[in-house]
């Protein structure tokens, strides 16, 4: 029974008092009504030493100690309006996330866009959520700017994943009080199954030539190796070589050809033992696509109701990869 008033409590303290929203698309204005403003334990400590200052000056009436107890509380009141004003009507929009592989950081691109004439400094973004690492990252805005800020969240399953709610929070200028906001961006990532480490050899099929003959290196596309002395130039894979990082030693990498039969490579998701469990099949067929088109196969998909003919390259590659992350089946 307790409990469930306390969830109660906790779910209208939320909605009436904090403003907590659903996912807001597009561009967010920071109204006055969603930045809230407290005292920070510097802000206590100083609000009590204005107290007792205060106290001696009407027990000892000292004019001097009135000054300087009207003095500070002034400048305490200005700190108020300028850690308001530091995040009260900021814009906030999302950004693009990159699609990862499951069990790796997504990230986030968040924009602090300030409108005003004023710069804004030392706003602290970290995303709130159960089992979420409290990691914040600090962030200035200039007058007339914007300001991308990337904020991580480790995944943990293939499909889309959601941008936490962040909180916006600074302390400027005096560390007395602390404003803070909270915004849920309308943001997701796409998350492809995780790529299996020890899988088999890529499916491929065998069938003959429409001419029955060929001969070995002239006739079919088979795939890519290391370049070997004597290589012709005209079979050098520049698709590949181009994908090489320079610090890889840049390696040459050439086409290698096979006659008298014809190789086929078919990704068919009927095709894996049912045996398996579904994870692992998808967690297989993606280990495939990336090899494919590591060694530069062209090759066909099959996942369920999608059937892609055979193509190469990173159109095809995200498509395969996007339909595996969001296969429904069984």
């Amino acid at each position: 029974m307790f409990s469930a008033v306390k969830k109660l409590v906790r779910h209208w303290t939320n909605q009436w008092l904090f403003q907590l929203r659903d996912a807001e698309p597009g561009e967010v204005f920071l109204k006055q009504r969603r930045v809230f403003i407290v005292p920070t334990r510097a802000g206590l400590g100083f609000g009590a030493a204005l107290v007792v200052l205060f106290i001696g000056s009407v027990n000892y009436n000292l004019s001097l100690g009135f000054v300087l107890t009207f003095l500070i509380a002034s400048c305490g009141i200005i700190d108020m309006h300028l850690t308001f004003r530091n995040l009260a009507h900021l814009y906030l929009r999302a950004g693009h996330a990159h699609p990862v592989f499951a069990g790796e950081e997504a990230q986030f691109e968040l924009h602090l866009i300030n409108r005003y004439k004023y710069g804004r400094y030392a706003i602290w973004l970290g995303f709130l959520g159960e089992n979420l690492p409290n990691l914040e990252q600090a962030a200035d805005v200039a007058a007339h700017a914007t300001h991308a800020v990337h904020l991580n969240v480790t995944s943990t399953r293939r499909g889309w994943l959601a941008a936490p709610r962040v909180r916006l929070q600074t302390r400027f200028p005096l560390g007395l009080l602390r404003a803070w906001s909270y915004w849920l961006p309308d943001a997701k990532a796409l998350v492809y199954p995780y790529p299996e480490e020890q899988a088999p050899p890529l499916p491929m099929l065998d069938r003959q030539s429409e001419d029955g003959d060929g001969h070995v290196g002239h006739d079919d596309f088979a795939g890519v190796r290391p370049y070997r002395a004597g290589d012709s130039m005209k079979h050098l894979a520049w698709r590949q070589i181009a994908r090489i990082d320079a610090q890889d030693d840049g390696t040459l990498v050439t086409k290698h050809f096979e006659g008298g039969a014809k190789s086929e490579l078919c990704l068919d998701f009927a095709s894996l033992p049912w045996t398996m469990d579904l994870e692992m099949r998808l967690s297989r067929m993606t280990r495939w696509v990336l090899e494919a088109e590591q060694q530069g196969l062209a090759y066909s998909f099959r996942l369920g109701e999608q059937d892609f003919a055979p193509s190469l390259g990173p159109a095809h590659q995200t498509a395969c990869l996007r339909a595996l992350a969001l296969y429904q089946g069984t």
